[in-house]
């Protein structure tokens, strides 16, 4: 056992609600219809788990793939049960595998007036509107939920330089659209690579669940890194492009090298490249020239 291994969180129940994007009272109610296992009790205060956060992501999936409650209830007794009910209980074990989580962004719950002092004017009915359909924000009785603290710094941040909180949200909408292909394609090297192997689920056992979980482990801060490095060198490019263009436009002086052509020697021209030597210059001018012979007196 490592001993210098990180403590695990643990969460407050509005803090697990928070963390899983959805309102306390639904999280209550998961309790009482035996969705999550009991929590950790100091005294009065129950403390939970990532174990009970990776539940709530996985009753999230398994709702958004149409399964009922009472169906998802009967996964997770045959899972703590130890009974395979037709491979339900592999399949929840990989459902929980894979659906632990990528990102580690931390929600933030807003009043109406916290959500003015970060965008002040830029608080419309509009952003709002675009803010839901993007899925940045979620109401929550008379309190928003914003997805990210990072996104939510981000945003706020680019407003106090200038930029309409409706020129970032149109932004972040194309954003989602280029990462959500982005994770496509992440998902299917993944699938085809790691995953594409397996076997039929009910044929699976408990260990290679663990396997996969352990490789998914190791490829979420690879795909991460992937992505952040070309995204620091497509800025870089883009930036550089921008910037010598502006240059060029304002008549500053400043023009990017040209590219030599292969076998060119770099900055240098000669008669025949469309410019004549200095001295054919000078002659053909009438300004240094000395006398002609046929000017000479004799």
């Amino acid at each position: 056992m490592d001993d210098n291994r990180s403590p695990e969180r643990e969460y407050r129940v509005e803090e697990l609600a928070e963390a899983a994007g959805i309102p306390v009272r639904t999280l209550r109610f998961y309790r009482e219809r035996r969705l999550l296992p009991p929590p950790r009790r100091e005294g009065r205060i129950a403390w939970y788990s990532e174990e009970h956060l990776a539940r709530l992501r996985t009753i999230a999936a398994l709702l958004e793939r149409g399964h009922t409650l009472g169906g998802i209830a009967d996964l997770i007794a045959a899972w703590e049960q130890g009974r395979t009910l037709d491979g339900v209980a592999e399949r929840l074990g990989l459902e929980g595998a894979l659906m632990g989580p990528w990102s580690e962004e931390t929600p933030v719950r807003l009043t109406p007036q916290q959500l003015a002092d970060y965008f002040g004017e830029d608080v419309s009915a509009g952003n709002l509107t675009a803010s839901l359909e993007i899925g940045y924000i979620a109401v929550d009785g008379e309190e928003v939920v914003h997805v990210s603290r990072r996104l939510l710094d981000a945003s706020a941040a680019l407003v106090r330089e200038g930029v309409p909180l409706s020129a970032v949200l149109a932004a972040g909408r194309e954003v989602r659209g280029h990462v959500d292909a982005l994770a496509d394609l992440f998902t299917k090297v993944i699938k085809d690579h790691v995953l594409g192997s397996l076997g039929p689920l009910e044929a699976m056992e408990p260990d290679e669940v663990q396997r996969i979980a352990e490789s998914l482990e190791r490829l979420r801060p690879l795909a991460k890194n992937i992505v952040d490095a070309e995204m620091a060198l497509a800025m870089e490019r883009r930036v550089r492009a921008e910037i010598d263009a502006w240059m060029s436009r304002h008549g500053t002086g400043y023009e990017s090298a040209p590219t030599p052509a292969p076998g060119d020697d770099e900055g240098t021209t000669g008669p025949g490249d469309g410019e004549e030597p200095p001295d054919r210059r000078t002659a053909g001018s009438g300004a240094g020239r000395g006398p002609r012979a046929s000017d000479r007196t004799t």
